[in-house]
Formats: C-alpha cells, structure tokens, sequence
C-alpha cells in the first residue's frame, strides 16, 4: 500500500512557476505521484508514494518558510492510484470562476472544528442549513443529513446556485462542508458577500477531518475521493440506486469502453450482464465492433 496525502495552503506566491520546478524536482526525487496545483494564492495537491518517501516530502514542505502548519489528510491507497505526476499552474487553486482578487479564502466563514460542527448540528436548530459545497457525483454516494446538494457538476457552477437560491440562506446560519476543506475556503466568503445570512461556517478539514473523530456521526454514505479509491465508505446507508436498473447501489466504476470511459453507478448483476460496460451500444462496440479497451480498468472482469 502507499500512502497518500490531500492538502492546500492559501498563501501568497510570487512566483507560481518557480514553485512548480521545485515541487517537480523534490516529487521526481521521492518517486511520488498525482497532482498539484499551484496559483499566486497557494497550492493544492494531492500525492502518493512509498509511507517513507511521503513522510520525507511533509518533512521538506515543513522546513519551507511558506509551508509551514499545512493540515495533511491522510489514508493509505492501493500502488498506482496515480498513474504519473502533474503540477500545473493556474488562475486558482481550485476553480470557482471568480478572481482571487475579488474574492479572498482570508474572507470566509468561521471555521469550525469538527466537535464544534457536530455539537452545532446536533442541536437541530431551524435557522441551521447545511450546504454542500461539492459536485452532485460526489453527494449522491454521500452527504450530511438534511444538507442541501446542489445539482452542479463543476465547482465553477456553485456561485450560480447560490445567486439562485439566496433565500434559502437569509437570515440563517449556514454550515459549508466538502472533502478536505479547500472548496469552501472561498465559496463561504460568496456566501458572507452575496446572501443575508446571519453566520456561516466552515467544517475545518471538512468531511475527512469530520468522520475521523464522527465515524458514526451526520454524515451518511460514502466519501467521493479523487484517486484510485474512488469512495470511502463511512456508513452502511446506501443513498443512491444503479444507473442501469435501479437496483439500491452505490458503487462507482467506468466504462470499459475506451471512448465512452463514463462514471456510472451499477450493481455486481448489471456489471455481469453487461461486462463492465454501461449500455448495450458500449458493450456492442467492444465485444462485436472491438472498439478499445481502457487500459486501466477499476472492476475486475466479472
């Protein structure tokens, strides 16, 4: 198994593409793999790699004058979970469609820990919403009870919902959660600038610092994760049904069909019937037309 490592940091960076050789130079040195995403107003990565080739990068991330107190998750993942490494440079770290200069992480909502979250939540008050800040793939596996889910499929679509829907947050007190905490960061400051609500907050590690301390706590399902495990599961509630037939499921996985390649929810009978493909014209394409195959398939052959 390797270890694996979520983490961000909002911090002014002169110079983004210097940053970038450096991070490539110490990655490439300790075999690491996934992404990192660096912007004038921080970095955002996720990496994996030997226990002890991880451990190494948080010890060289610790010793930089700008990274000091960067806040890891982190979780063991199957070898290869990351086929190669990119860093990039970008706009933001994390794409809300807004410039950085307009709207500041350093402007978000209160930051709550997990305890204090739970305690909040706990005491089911009406002027509490809870809003999810992540993709409608994501909280259809899993999501807190009661929150609100936005029907968005990219981050950058968030601030639309939000125009839209304001009264749902007048006068109220709102908790934002999402994976690790880096989306909120700035889309809590949106809501403190946008809408009337009377508090907002933000899960401080968010929903992996939340279920580490709350196994079984508000939060019911899985956990969408971006590497190889695709889901983590927290609770036994099943929130969602296969794609295929209907059938009560929620497990992920990928068109075989190298040209389709689509996420979908299926259960084990439809993946059979099928083989791993998610229509009848896929599964036709690549057993009668013999269309590519992805190289990387996630099920194994049923």
């Amino acid at each position: 198994m390797d270890s694996l490592i979520l983490f961000y940091k909002y911090i002014p960076l002169d110079d983004p593409n210097a940053m970038m050789q450096w991070q490539r130079k110490l990655c490439t040195q300790l075999h690491l793999t996934g992404r990192i995403i660096l912007a004038y107003e921080g970095i955002n990565a996720t990496l994996a790699g030997a226990p002890d080739h991880i451990e190494t990068y948080k010890q060289q991330m610790a010793q930089h004058p700008l990274f000091d107190a960067i806040d890891f998750k982190e979780a063991y993942t199957p070898q290869g979970c990351f086929p190669r490494l990119q860093i990039k440079v970008k706009p933001e770290i994390v794409n809300l469609g807004i410039d950085p200069t307009r709207l500041s992480a350093h402007d978000g909502g209160i930051h709550l820990s997990p305890k204090e979250a739970h305690s909040l939540m706990q005491q089911e008050k009406k002027s509490l919403v809870i809003l999810d800040a992540r993709n409608n793939f994501e909280s259809r596996i899993g999501k807190f009870n009661g929150a609100i889910t936005p029907d968005i499929n990219h981050f950058r679509e968030l601030p639309a919902f939000i125009d839209q829907n304001k009264d749902l947050f007048e006068d109220k007190e709102v908790i934002m959660y999402c994976t690790g905490g880096i989306r909120c960061e700035r889309a809590s400051a949106y809501v403190k600038q946008t809408t009337k609500a009377r508090a907002v907050y933000q899960i401080t590690g968010g929903i992996c610092h939340y279920v580490a301390e709350f196994p079984h706590g508000f939060f019911k399902g899985k956990n969408y994760v971006f590497d190889g495990r695709v889901s983590t599961t927290i609770s036994n509630d099943v929130l969602t049904q296969c794609d295929l037939c209907s059938f009560s499921c929620d497990e992920y996985t990928h068109c075989l069909r190298a040209s389709c390649n689509k996420q979908y929810i299926a259960c084990i009978p439809c993946l059979s019937r099928l083989k791993n493909t998610c229509s009848v014209r896929c599964h036709e394409a690549v057993y009668t037309d013999n269309e590519p195959q992805r190289r990387a398939f996630i099920k194994k052959t049923l």
